[in-house]
């Protein structure tokens, strides 16, 4: 059986009134490598935070990508400061910083099982990529993570709005920036200023990140 889409606009009348009635946190969490963060994060990070009315919204980067296709990553000490930079001036967004302390490959349902172990009484709100849902049925231990989260789809260019999970569907500005792009662009010396905020597109210079970089595909 596939859910049909849920409006944003009923969630958010739904959302206030059930954040006057209780004393539940609502937090929005997006995963990911991050290598590096670039505006498209951080525009679907504001908007399904606005959009939904969530108290906090958090970046989540991955320690190792638990997926068959591996994808290698720079250091996680480089894409986590790049991340503090990011979000320096969005009071709103935060850093989820689980995966990298745990080490090891990142599941989701180990990581959100410690959270809500943690955190009782905050509800969970996992953003995926319009893209990804086709694959949720191929995620580890996907019936009692879906089970454990509010799944939110960002609709993507192709993607179908249903899925054998029950998924919040945001509409978010068309941005196509990729991590592999920027990386792709700064090895041959390519402009991406916009494509990044400032400041960690300066770190990125500062550290030699990326150049000369043809391998890392995430």
């Amino acid at each position: 059986m596939k859910h049909q889409n849920t409006r944003v606009n009923d969630i958010q009348i739904e959302s206030l009134t059930l954040r006057k009635e209780t004393n539940r946190k609502r937090v929005g969490i997006l995963g990911g490598g991050f290598n590096p963060v670039h505006m498209g994060h951080l525009i679907i990070a504001d908007q399904v935070s606005d959009q939904l009315c969530l108290d906090e919204f958090y970046l989540m980067p991955s320690y190792e990508s638990p997926h068959i296709d591996k994808k290698e990553t720079i250091s996680s000490i480089n894409r986590v400061e790049m991340l503090k930079l990011a979000t320096e001036s969005n009071s709103k967004l935060s850093l989820e910083l689980s995966e990298i302390h745990r080490k090891g490959k990142s599941y989701t349902f180990d990581t959100m099982k410690e959270l809500i172990e943690l955190n009782p009484e905050t509800d969970y709100y996992f953003v995926i990529g319009g893209d990804m849902v086709d694959y949720l049925p191929k995620w580890y231990r996907i019936e009692e993570l879906s089970k454990m989260v509010q799944f939110v789809g960002v609709h993507r260019v192709g993607s179908k709005p249903e899925s054998p999970y029950p998924i919040i569907w945001v509409d978010v500005p068309l941005i196509d920036i990729s991590s592999s792009d920027i990386r792709r662009k700064i090895a041959t010396n390519c402009s991406v200023k916009y494509f990044l905020p400032d400041n960690v597109l300066e770190y990125i210079h500062k550290n030699d990140l990326y150049q000369g970089d043809n391998n890392y595909d995430l």
